[in-house]
């Protein structure tokens, strides 16, 4: 059953090739931040491309609910009326961040250095999911919180009256924990330090410096340390919001996957924090293209032409490009189903705690489309059964995930039988278009 309501149960037919160009939505990661720190800035921020996906929408929601304006102009074209770093009001109300992890955890941060009380909810999936790993370094600062067993939602946070700046080392590769802990030293007096051992999205450091925080990255011994000096005047910016890779990675493999495709995809972000699906799929043989590489609102980016590839073949993914591609292991699972030869897939312990155990979820699904799987809590291990010729025919449990709902979709598209999925309604938290994206690429998707 479907948090948002009654399940919507999808069927992806093999499809004939898709061709066509592939306008996918804006970066969610950006498009998160951009809302948060213009409404910590002073004056109006302009975002254009703003992903409009439910995830989104409801962080302009509780940047409204902290005082904030937030404005809709157009289709991706929003603004912001900000209040300034302390400027926060204490909500009147819930703050409910539905399905996104990143949400909930970047405006933890935000108020964790206010003296005021707020209390987070979110959908089903998002109240299994473990708030530690962010509450415990926001305790430094002197911030407490309140919540379920094992640290889940709902949850109340009781920001520092008087915060002391903190210093941490991230015992796990998470940009959500990184930006949380930043976002807290905004408003905290003296400097803010984080160190990182593995790179993890340097959204937060890019755009922080954008809006004029004082913010320094030096590589050390022991990592990447990241120095924030707190209580900055930020200033409203002009966000052009580049497209999301991690949305582009559906439509990319699809294609890579369907005989005969050929398709473009413009303006995709390539950040290098980001791009280890891209890196991987050439690796695999993938026949991609980067074209126009050039940089829009402070990130690089790159046009993609993408033909299918039949001849990828498994390889075994380095652990360490985990951080920069976590979140499309599902996608590169289905590629591995359908590529010849083993794709093993190690460090990849994370996807246990995202939407959904993102390993297992996986794994099910694609034994019962006839793919023999290897695991552990760490691997995943796909073997690959060739261009066409994975069996399908199965119906696949979401888990209440957009992503594991998207990657069954495209398996379906090369599979020899349809494949379904349960319910495709989580897919709007971060692809409200994927449908119809798809649609016009050739695919052939149909509602139960």
């Amino acid at each position: 059953m479907s948090a948002h309501g009654t399940a919507q149960p999808m069927t992806a037919h093999k499809s004939g090739p898709l061709t066509g160009t592939a306008l996918v939505p804006g970066d969610k990661s950006i498009s998160h931040r951009s809302l948060i720190f213009g409404a910590m800035a002073l004056g109006e921020t302009r975002v254009t491309g703003l992903l409009e996906g439910q995830d989104v929408l409801d962080t302009a929601k509780a940047m409204q609910a902290f005082g904030a304006t937030v404005t809709r102009h157009g289709l991706g074209d929003w603004s912001v009326q900000g209040v300034g770093v302390g400027g926060f009001q204490e909500p009147a109300d819930v703050i409910d961040c539905g399905n996104s992890g990143t949400g909930v955890r970047l405006i933890m941060g935000t108020m964790a250095t206010s003296a005021m009380t707020v209390t987070f909810t979110g959908d089903a999936s998002l109240r299994k999911r473990p708030m530690g790993r962010v509450t415990e370094p926001l305790a430094l600062f002197g911030t407490e919180a309140y919540g379920r067993k094992g640290g889940r939602l709902p949850m109340t946070v009781v920001g520092a009256a008087r915060p002391k700046p903190v210093r941490y080392a991230l015992p796990v590769a998470s940009a959500q924990v990184k930006s949380a802990i930043l976002l807290a030293g905004l408003n905290c007096p003296g400097e803010t330090v984080v160190i990182e051992r593995e790179p993890t999205r340097d959204h937060s450091e890019r755009m922080l410096i954008g809006f004029g925080a004082k913010l320094e990255v030096e590589r050390r011994a022991e990592g990447s340390v990241i120095t924030l000096q707190g209580q900055p005047d930020l200033r409203a910016q002009s966000v052009a919001v580049p497209r999301d890779p991690s949305s582009a990675a559906f439509p990319v493999c699809a294609a890579l996957l369907v005989e005969g495709s050929d398709i473009f995809v413009p303006g995709v972000s390539q950040n290098l924090t980001r791009n280890g699906l891209y890196i991987t799929l050439m690796e695999m043989g993938a026949e991609i293209e980067f074209q126009n590489p050039r940089e829009e609102g402070g990130e690089p980016v790159a046009d993609l032409r993408v033909r299918f590839s039949g001849n990828m073949k498994g390889i075994e993914v380095p652990p360490e490009r985990a951080p920069s591609m976590i979140d499309e292991y599902p996608i590169l699972s289905v590629v591995a189903a359908c590529a010849t030869g083993k794709t093993v897939m190690r460090g990849v312990k994370e996807l246990r705690v995202k939407e959904s155990d993102r390993i297992d979820a996986m794994a099910r699904g694609l034994e019962a489309c006839g793919v023999r799987i290897e695991e552990d809590e760490d691997t995943l291990i796909v073997h690959g059964m060739g261009a066409g010729a994975v069996p399908g025919g199965a119906v696949c449990a979401t888990h209440i995930d957009h992503r594991i709902a998207m990657s069954f979709l495209v398996l379906g598209l090369a599979s020899k039988q349809p494949v379904s999925v349960d319910d495709a309604s989580p897919i709007a938290t971060s692809f409200p278009i994927f449908t119809g994206l798809m649609a016009q690429l050739g695919a052939t998707l149909t509602q139960a």
